[in-house]
């Protein structure tokens, strides 16, 4: 009897333990645990990336479009020349989602993380039915003792999902090159989130804001 309770205990301590134990996990890898979800809900076909992106700063978490859209269009936050001020460039990326042609479906907008500085330019469009497949970053190479600015501005490619001819879509900014355009969304999946690295405010040091982005292609 005195074995058969001794057991009964056993097992109850056991069973508090792995509870306890599952939700001290869940809380420490809670916002990986949310990303992974949200991330779950797109099929990713392609992650996009370019070789002349700056390297400052952390990457962000990424954004996605909700499920079923993709992105048609885009705005960009920009800092205007500050003469002897210090320059930052491109501060953030707005991508527009949206499903199907029909004007009032749309899906709002997605920002992965914005910068402080400058403001938003007018929206750019890809043509009826068309959604961004592809891209390519403009960006000042490091002024040494000069003012650093990275990324300046972006263009990108728009195309029906389904595949036929792409359309570029974007204009230059002040300072830098464009660099090479990235991959292309394979058929059947077009644009639907991304990730920024953003380099943090400086303070007495030179900002330089948004340094980087990835694409994600989803179906």
């Amino acid at each position: 009897m005195c074995k058969a309770v001794h057991n009964w205990d056993m097992l109850c301590f056991i069973s508090i333990c792995l509870v306890v134990s599952v939700l001290s996990t869940h809380r420490k890898g809670s916002s990986v645990r949310s990303h992974t979800i949200k991330s779950a809900q797109r099929s990713v076909t392609r992650v996009l990336s370019v070789k002349n992106g700056g390297r400052r700063g952390k990457w962000s978490r990424t954004e996605f479009c909700a499920r079923g859209y993709h992105a048609s269009g885009f705005l960009l936050k920009i800092a205007p020349k500050q003469g002897k001020g210090d320059d930052s460039g491109l501060n953030a990326i707005r991508l527009k989602c949206r499903r199907g042609t029909s004007a009032p479906n749309t899906g709002g907008t997605i920002t992965a993380r914005e910068g402080p500085w400058g403001r938003w330019t007018k929206a750019m469009n890809c043509r009826s039915g068309k959604r961004l497949v592809s891209f390519r970053l403009q960006v000042q190479p490091k002024q040494g003792t000069g003012d650093d600015t990275s990324a300046n501005s972006v263009r990108f490619k728009c195309r029906k999902i389904n595949g036929g001819k792409k359309g570029d879509l974007g204009k230059s900014g002040t300072r830098g090159k464009f660099g090479a355009w990235s991959k292309t969304c394979p058929e059947r999946s077009a644009i639907c989130g991304m990730q920024v690295r953003m380099a943090p405010r400086q303070g007495v040091g030179d900002d330089t804001a948004l340094n980087d982005v990835r694409f994600y292609c989803c179906k």
